[in-house]
């Protein structure tokens, strides 16, 4: 699995609306409003690195709002919250 950090620039008076749009798109995990430079940020997970030239320019960068993008692919995951998440399939608290 590839994981990206996708940082977003928009139209500020669209956020809300924009990042709806993102979030519907398959291989978009979660999307956050952010302070700072950019406006939103995007989880992109993909099987392959020629799957992100689909979901970030081919879908996220054509939705209407979206200004620029500044993608970061992940090496290496230093969070337990992907594998406390996997292990916990099916069990019940």
């Amino acid at each position: 699995m590839i994981t990206a950090i996708v940082l977003i620039k928009t139209s500020v008076d669209r956020i809300p609306e924009i990042a709806e749009s993102i979030a519907a798109l398959d291989s978009v995990s979660e999307v956050y409003s952010v302070t700072g430079t950019y406006d939103l940020v995007a989880m992109v997970r993909v099987a392959q690195h020629d799957d992100l030239a689909d979901v970030i320019p081919g879908r996220i960068s054509k939705i209407p709002g979206v200004e620029g993008t500044d993608t970061h692919v992940a090496f290496r995951t230093y969070s337990q919250h992907d594998l406390e998440a996997a292990f916990a399939i099916g069990l019940d608290a």
